[in-house]
């Protein structure tokens, strides 16, 4: 029989995981490595390819160093998740998988609709538009186990169709639906986003308990701080300068849809979608040997 003492440090360990956050500063992406203390076992959500826009070039600088933490606390990597797919970044998803190829990746079902939609749009013909490219595909309320952690899947759209977020014990994390609370909240103006369906994302996410750590997708720092990563759902509740507890849809969608008619696109969504929807696969190599992306011309 296990004792109160063995039971209570299970409880404890599996409501409480340790995060630790890799921090990719070119991108300012916030990848993090969450970790069963009784089990070895681990996930990474949110992983870097590193990719040099301006000489053409990619990297596993970033991917290594997330290797190179798991390895050395002797976890085994069984889930390799993504919030969304990314816009801005391109996911290591497949240096990860080299590494420990028994590791799943894991993403929303809705990545079929961003799958359609820009496999169309970029006229990519390798896509298996069914999401075939991923081991699991997360609906609402879904969950999965990593070692003796249980993770709950919660569908928010309105950044992007496939957009979920990830509660694992008293750690959410929320991609890029809600960021730092002086930060505020995701764009809305990509094919198939929608800023009211944002605002109930996050209403959902204003739902938990107060005291939840909330882990964001990405954080650019201020004047008046450095990047950081990690708040509470109290907080994003009473401070979230963009929407909290006080904003009726109305206000929000109104403001978010006129702050998002002045955003540029990210500087690698180009890039980006062509990976990212592959599960971090680059494209096939042409017959020349080398690996090109597609650049459309106004096509968004």
């Amino acid at each position: 029989m296990f004792s109160r003492m063995f039971l209570k440090r299970m409880f404890s360990a599996a409501h409480k995981p340790k995060v630790e956050c890799v921090f990719h500063e070119d991108t300012n992406t916030c990848c993090y490595i969450v970790s069963c203390s009784q089990t070895g076992q681990a996930a990474v959500i949110d992983s870097v390819l590193d990719y040099d826009s301006v000489n053409h070039k990619s990297s596993t600088t970033h991917a290594d160093k997330v290797i190179s933490k798991i390895k050395s606390h002797h976890w085994n990597l069984s889930h390799i998740l993504e919030t969304h797919v990314h816009a801005d970044h391109l996911t290591g998803a497949q240096v990860l998988k080299k590494a420990f190829p028994n590791a799943k990746s894991v993403i929303g079902a809705n990545v079929v609709k961003v799958q359609e939609t820009f496999a169309k749009a970029l006229n990519l013909k390798s896509i298996s538009l069914k999401g075939a490219e991923f081991d699991i595909l997360l609906h609402d309320e879904d969950k999965l186990h990593i070692g003796s952690m249980e993770l709950r899947a919660l569908a928010t759209p309105g950044h992007t169709p496939a957009c979920m977020v990830y509660i694992i014990g008293d750690a959410i994390f929320t991609g890029d639906t809600i960021f730092m609370p002086d930060f505020g909240t995701a764009r809305c103006d990509f094919p198939g986003g929608s800023a009211d369906q944002l605002y109930d994302s996050i209403k959902r996410i204003f739902e938990l308990p107060e005291t939840s750590r909330v882990f964001v997708g990405h954080d650019y720092g201020t004047e008046a701080r450095k990047p950081a990563w990690e708040t509470t759902v109290f907080a994003e509740k009473h401070h979230n300068k963009q929407m909290n507890m006080k904003t009726t849809k109305e206000e929000f969608v109104a403001w978010r849809k006129g702050r998002d008619a002045k955003l540029s696109l990210p500087k690698l969504i180009m890039q980006s979608l062509q990976v990212n929807l592959r599960n971090g696969q680059l494209p096939e190599p042409e017959s020349n040997g080398v690996v090109y992306f597609k650049l459309p011309l106004n096509l968004l």
